[in-house]
């Protein structure tokens, strides 16, 4: 039996130049699924994205998404793609095990945890505070470039992720410490600034973008300060569920995560098209 991609709508173009298009899986004619090809509007033309991609319960574990995934490759390539992403749920095991044989690299992967309903206490000479606008300007490009590198680092080409850094921060931080629902503080120990954490309300759950202990207080507790502060504030803000990604390779961070009660509910993952 012959797996292929049937298109079900036109290739759509939007006004930055963003390609999209469903299809449905089909096995000798037959639907079986679907699946959507895209670009990605921040990366650029160069770089396609699958998501979407289903399979129906009595074709499952019959090889259908390998076919899917290995066509919708092919759909890129002819649009003129050098990498492909996806995002895989972080309960879809058969999933991340398909995404694996077939190549694609663990970038990052988002984690949650749902919060007690009493907020946590800080340890004895710890508290966190607003962060001022002197202090703001250099962490903002010193978070920025980090950002920037940590995509580099695992496979991003130098200038898309320097966009993509620079086009984050603008969205998330138009107004700068200003910016409704959103609280970027510092947390001080004896009277020591020893660690930053920025911590977003404006939705359902709580998601800390950036949390960072400055170097030369690591390894003494206060990753997991900045973190219970993390909890203590979506609390106040009426948020049962806090959110985070940490990326691949970030072994230390991982083992925090963990910890502190953090499950995975996505995994992102690219792969070079040759």
């Amino acid at each position: 039996m012959t797996t292929t991609l049937r298109p079900t709508e036109p290739l759509q173009r939007v006004a930055d130049g963003t390609l999209s298009r469903h299809f449905q899986v089909c096995v000798n004619s037959r639907p079986v699924g679907a699946i959507r090809v895209s670009t990605d509007p921040v990366f650029g033309p160069e770089v396609a994205r699958i998501s979407d991609l289903r399979i129906e319960e009595p074709d499952r574990g019959r090889g259908r998404g390998t076919v899917a995934a290995l066509a919708a490759e092919e759909v890129a390539r002819g649009w003129g793609c050098r990498r492909i992403e996806i995002r895989v749920p972080g309960a879809a095991g058969p999933a991340l095990r398909l995404a694996t044989a077939l190549g694609y690299v663990h970038r990052n992967r988002g984690l949650e945890k749902k919060l007690p309903v009493l907020a946590p206490a800080l340890p004895a000479g710890s508290h966190g505070r607003p962060m001022t606008e002197e202090e703001y300007g250099p962490w903002l490009e010193a978070g920025t470039a980090h950002y920037a590198q940590s995509w580099i680092d695992r496979g991003v080409p130098g200038e898309q992720a320097r966009t993509k850094a620079r086009t984050d921060m603008a969205t998330l931080l138009p107004q700068g410490l200003a910016t409704e629902d959103t609280l970027v503080s510092v947390l001080e120990h004896e009277g020591t600034s020893v660690g930053t954490l920025w911590l977003s309300v404006a939705k359902e759950a709580a998601f800390v973008f950036d949390v960072e202990t400055h170097e030369g207080f690591r390894g003494r507790g206060h990753g997991r300060s900045l973190m219970l502060l993390a909890e203590i504030q979506a609390l106040a803000a009426g948020k049962r569920v806090i959110g985070l990604n940490v990326f691949a390779g970030n072994e230390a961070a991982e083992r925090l995560y963990e910890s502190l009660g953090y499950v995975p509910v996505g995994w992102s993952m690219y792969k070079n098209l040759i």
